[in-house]
């Protein structure tokens, strides 16, 4: 507690009241105090808006009209201001009070009250307020990727390695898991940061658009060409591309993607110019690669040229507690979009959370939070607000099924880390050859012999 009533350099405590400063300055504090008094009801969103984490000390002595109370109740719901209410007997009889110190303040005192009583709250507050001023720093200084689990802290440490490199990235995952957002945090930590990161879909331009976004063209290449285009890729030189779903990519790019790799040169549609560039090519997608090369949709060489470096982002199902982190920050950051203020998760929500398989993993968590903010009536937020229904929306998985999909896993990761070379990968598996092929069939992971030298 003796933590909590220390003041850090400068602690600020928002005092909003029309009349009364309630016998204390800042000198009542000791030293590293600020008051800050607020006399308007207008004013208060705008000061606490633009306040570090904070203690707030309201006045609800006096008659407050409704629309007072609206802009009050706005004010309130910022979660790095703790609310300390100062109140009588005669107002607590007005249920629109009640439920502003219920909804939205940690504590309250009553009239006739003592300067220390009153000091010795807010200070309780104000380290509260810094509590969560802290989590929310900390999270910031990470980026937006949260993660705690041994596999995160796996793949963070596997990203900062690979941010220090120039050979191109591939990143795999499954839908929705953030691959985008690795990728980003990739160029942040690279010595290309101060380049520009392009980030474009494969899967969302049309087929037949897609030479011409990619490379650009020159003036009367086509027909509707009326200016010169500058591609995607020649808009990353300096940079770096990501190619999201590079799995939907047609045949006809991936050579003309192949040669750009291999040379380092583009050449415009409709131009007969080289232009040499120097950027680097991040990719991802959610198909299996080793399945599309069995089935000619995606061609070796180019999947060769492409994992040189690779990244496995964990699916939300794995990643245990992380799941309740992610949740309590999508409700940090998206609270303010509440009709009240949410005081966090039911127990009931939380084993829901935990129970249920995330088929859309960390984008389906966001979706079904920010739902449930808008939607939800309780104080807190409950499974069926987050339309999980205690957990029992989708089985849980089998211990052998659990295993079973953790082999997989290792073996598609190691294989991949070997540019598919059955050797290596079986001698980092502890395993032979013969085994290896054995588990590759079992899992129908297919990929092209390639036998390595001496054998």
């Amino acid at each position: 507690m003796d933590r909590l009533c220390k003041a850090p350099r400068t602690a600020q405590i928002v005092v909003v009241s029309r009349h009364e400063d309630f016998g204390f300055d800042p000198s009542s504090f000791g030293p590293g105090w600020e008051l800050r008094r607020v006399q308007q009801i207008r004013d208060v969103e705008r000061v606490v808006r633009a306040s570090p984490p904070s203690a707030g000390v309201i006045d609800l002595q006096a008659e407050y009209s409704d629309a007072e109370l609206g802009q009050l109740e706005l004010a309130l719901q910022h979660l790095h201001v703790t609310w300390v209410a100062i109140t009588c007997d005669a107002m607590l009889a007005d249920e629109r009070v009640r439920r502003l110190i219920r909804d939205y303040c940690v504590d309250y005192v009553r009239t006739p009250f003592s300067v220390q009583e009153l000091i010795y709250t807010l200070k309780h507050a104000h380290g509260m307020a810094s509590l969560h001023g802290a989590r929310v720093q900390e999270t910031a200084s990470r980026g937006t990727m949260i993660g705690e689990c041994a596999a995160m802290r796996a793949m963070f440490r596997s990203l900062a390695k690979v941010a220090h490199n120039e050979a191109p990235v591939f990143i795999s995952g499954e839908s929705g898991t953030g691959k985008e957002l690795a990728a980003q945090a990739i160029h942040d930590a690279s010595s290309r940061r101060k380049g520009p990161f392009i980030a474009i879909n494969c899967g969302a331009i049309p087929s037949h658009l897609v030479q011409s976004e990619l490379f650009g063209y020159e003036k009367g290449a086509f027909t509707g060409a009326n200016q010169r285009k500058i591609g995607w890729i020649e808009q990353a030189q300096g940079g770096t591309l990501f190619l999201d779903e590079i799995g939907d990519l047609p045949l006809e790019s991936q050579v003309a993607l192949l040669r750009f790799l291999q040379q380092g040169t583009i050449t415009r549609l409709g131009g007969h110019q080289s232009i040499p560039l120097n950027l680097r090519i991040i990719s991802a997608t959610h198909v299996d690669l080793v399945a599309a090369q069995g089935d000619g949709r995606f061609r070796s060489d180019l999947f060769h040229r492409l994992c040189v470096l690779t990244l496995s982002i964990p699916p939300l199902r794995e990643r245990g507690e992380d799941i309740l982190q992610l949740a309590n920050a999508v409700l940090t950051e998206h609270g303010h979009e509440a009709h009240r203020r949410i005081r966090g998760f039911s127990a009931c929500a939380t084993q829901a959370m935990m129970q249920y398989a995330w088929p859309g993993n960390v984008r389906e968590l966001i979706n079904r939070v920010r739902r449930a903010i808008v939607m939800t009536d309780n104080r807190k937020i409950t499974a069926e607000d987050l339309q999980l229904h205690g957990g029992a929306e989708l089985p849980r998985k089998t211990l052998d099924a659990i295993r079973e999909e953790a082999e997989r896993e290792a073996i598609r990761n190691v294989m991949a880390s070997h540019g598919f070379h059955v050797v290596p990968a079986a001698r980092e598996l502890n395993v032979s050859r013969v085994t290896l092929y054995r588990l590759m069939h079992k899992h129908n992971i297919r990929v092209e012999s390639q036998p390595a030298a001496g054998e």
